[in-house]
């Protein structure tokens, strides 16, 4: 999150006129991220988070946008997306298109325990569960194909060492994904971004999932991977850490099992995970665009992930026994 477009308080108090969510009593940007723009709007009906989508296309919104109301409906604690009088929940605001969600209680866990790692892996198991009923469909736009596209544009402002592991790395992810057992794998909507600061915490109580801005149609193998990568490493160094990890995926697997076909290739999805948000924050780090509170997140983070788990396979086998 961070503030590309500046939104003025006649702004804000006209879209909460729009939607009939009362007068504005607060408008705040939002630091962090670097996608899209947000603040939060507090009326004297609620509080709400404000999006700006400075890359997605307003053809492309309604896919995520309406996965949240499917989740939220579902049961799943996401934000939804506030209508207006004729029910749309995609809207207009300084010229870009918009959404207002309702604002989650409770903050971040960016130290998490077992205990924490637990809640998300049975919550990501519920949201991949309630998905499979929602009719529309993207893929995932930060997936395989755009990892091709992408390394020939970073690879110019990287090291020889860091070039080499990022080819050889492509071209391992395109074999697997190419594979009859990839194939195989069960999909869905998926969030793809679940990371510690996209979670909300009320002690050891998860109060929900939120930015589902890179959701996409995938494997639900690569989302819990994502999340694995996030949430149960040391972040320092990048390595496993066995207790959080044993936590999550036990908790994922007690709601979903992991089929067959996911158990051997949860090594290969831990790598793609690393190689995806490395990549991304490469290109984000060489080619950053300009916002009045952004910070390009450290793209070397991801390579040390991405090295361990090359040279320390995660088997769901010793994981889940």
């Amino acid at each position: 999150m961070a503030v590309f477009t500046e939104v003025s308080t006649k702004d804000a108090r006209e879209l909460l006129r729009r939607l009939q969510l009362g007068k504005l009593a607060e408008l705040r940007g939002i630091e962090g991220g670097i996608e899209n723009t947000n603040y939060f709007v507090t009326s004297d009906q609620g509080e709400y988070v404000l999006t700006l989508f400075e890359r997605l296309t307003a053809e492309q919104l309604p896919f995520y946008l309406h996965l949240m109301k499917h989740l939220a409906h579902a049961g799943i604690p996401v934000p939804d997306p506030q209508a207006d009088k004729h029910g749309a929940i995609l809207h207009t605001v300084a010229g870009k298109p918009a959404a207002l969600a309702t604002k989650l209680r409770g903050k971040s866990q960016l130290a998490p325990e077992p205990a924490h790692c637990a809640a998300v892996g049975a919550m990501l198991a519920r949201m991949h569960l309630a998905g499979r009923g929602y009719e529309r469909r993207q893929p995932n736009l930060r997936g395989l194909p755009w990892w091709n596209e992408t390394v020939p544009v970073v690879l110019p402002h990287i090291g020889a060492e860091q070039a080499a592991l990022l080819t050889s790395e492509l071209a391992y992810q395109n074999h697997v994904a190419a594979s009859s057992a990839y194939a195989a794998l069960p999909r869905g909507p998926i969030h793809a971004d679940l990371f510690r600061d996209n979670v909300m915490f009320d002690g050891e109580e998860l109060t929900g999932f939120f930015d589902f801005y890179f959701a996409g149609v995938d494997t639900f193998l690569f989302d819990l991977a994502v999340c694995l990568n996030d949430w149960c490493i040391d972040l320092p160094t990048g390595r496993h850490a066995p207790e959080r990890a044993e936590a999550l995926l036990a908790a994922y697997q007690a709601v979903r099992p992991l089929t067959t076909h996911e158990r051997p290739l949860l090594p290969a999805m831990l790598r793609a995970g690393a190689l995806r948000f490395w990549i991304s924050r490469l290109w984000d780090f060489y080619l950053p665009r300009e916002a009045s509170m952004l910070t390009p997140h450290d793209p070397t983070h991801f390579e040390r992930v991405l090295r361990q788990r090359v040279a320390h396979p995660l088997l769901a086998e010793e994981a889940l026994a």
